[in-house]
């Protein structure tokens, strides 16, 4: 008789392996258009008089009404069938839109130091694949105020994120923002002050974010890991793994060394669901640390780091201080981890490791409520 065990050994080594092979086809495949909603992006050029800005955007979810501070899928959104029928519009109808709807939605914009905007173009990118999200480009321009003062610019806080790019070469400046922000003072003349200071901070701040509070599914991996043992020596094991690993990835992707599919990302985000399930069903049915496990941590620990490129790309990072924010991000990531496992040690391991229910009542529960998030997420991004 077949033991139960060793079939699922099978079966995973097969995903494990089936799951490399399209990692590497992404790798060297062709980059195409991304099918999520990704924060808009707002190339500013300042000179004496004018500020120009094109700004790349999802823009049915502007004309829908969107607020994406309460969801990241538009199918959640209240406003949702709104948003399908502008979407079903074909591109020289949606720019009529952007046009008849402009005196609103410049409203949306927020300015210092410039009078309001004036749109001058409009320029919808085609994407007939109606279940990937549409980009559109509007050009726009305003004047500037006498004297020589800087000017900063932003939008609503429903609009969700914004990337404000300004300059060139190493005096280029990205600036994420959110919650109704505005930009650094951007100069008439010469580059954005930031000191590598506020840079290092600010991208710290932006990479412990992306675990806690908005990366669950980095959460679960890594608490999944936390269950597996008590153990120094199994969790250091499999946290080093990890760590090297989705470091390798996010240092290579986000210097363009790899590059991925924009449009496959999806499965890359299935795979790391698979990977929440895979630890958490292992932690039930082979509790004891084995070179195994460290490969197939470390082999999904390449994914992850996929998945903070893709999140870091659409930051954009510093250009004039490249290395110091990607080092910056990786280390808000790292203390976002270590604060999901600090959590864990406080929450369970202090008061009820020592018990000998611990496993009963703690690891096993806590596993299979992982593995069924993490399974019903892989089912969600591959077949919805």
């Amino acid at each position: 008789m077949i033991k139960p065990f060793k079939v699922l050994t099978t079966m995973v080594s097969r995903i494990v392996v089936m799951s490399s092979a399209i990692v590497l086809a992404l790798i060297f495949g062709t980059v195409l258009q991304a099918h999520e909603l990704r924060p808009a992006v707002a190339k500013v050029e300042v000179s004496e008089t004018e500020l120009k800005i094109e700004l790349l955007v999802a823009i049915e979810t502007l004309l829908a009404g969107i607020d994406l501070t309460e969801i990241l899928d538009t199918d959640e959104a209240p406003e949702a069938a709104i948003y399908d029928t502008l979407r079903g519009l074909d591109d020289d109808a949606l720019a009529e839109n952007v046009w008849a709807e402009w005196p609103q939605l410049s409203t949306e914009f927020i300015m210092e130091g410039a009078e309001a905007l004036r749109l001058v173009n409009v320029e919808v990118i085609p994407e007939p694949d109606m279940e990937l999200t549409r980009d559109t480009k509007l050009f726009m321009i305003t004047k500037l105020s006498e004297g020589s003062a800087p000017v900063r610019f932003g939008w609503t806080a429903k609009n969700g994120g914004l990337v404000v790019r300004h300059g060139e070469g190493d005096d280029a400046y990205a600036g994420f923002l959110e919650g109704g922000e505005l930009s650094l003072p951007l100069p008439r003349s010469g580059a954005v002050e930031e000191s590598g200071t506020a840079v290092f901070w600010r991208f710290v701040i932006e990479g412990f974010e992306h675990i806690i509070p908005k990366g669950l599914d980095h959460i679960l991996f890594v608490f999944g890991l936390f269950l597996f043992s008590l153990s120094w020596r199994p969790l250091l094991s499999q946290i080093t793994a990890f760590t090297l690993a989705h470091t390798v990835t996010l240092g290579l992707t986000t210097l363009s060394i790899v590059k991925i599919p924009a449009a496959q990302i999806w499965l890359v985000e299935a795979l790391i669901a698979v990977s929440i399930t895979y630890v958490a069903i292992e932690n039930i049915w082979r509790p004891k640390l084995g070179w195994w496990r460290v490969v197939v941590v470390f082999g999904f620990g390449l994914l992850h780091g996929i998945g903070f490129a893709s999140v870091l790309g659409d930051l954009g990072l510093a250009q004039g201080q490249f290395v110091l924010s990607l080092i910056a991000f990786n280390i808000g990531v790292e203390g976002g981890q270590l604060a999901v496992i600090a959590i864990g040690f406080i929450t369970l391991a202090l008061p009820f490791g020592k018990s000998h229910s611990y496993r009963s009542y703690v690891v096993i529960p806590g596993s299979i409520a992982i593995a069924l998030v993490g399974g019903w997420w892989a089912f969600e991004r591959i077949f919805l």
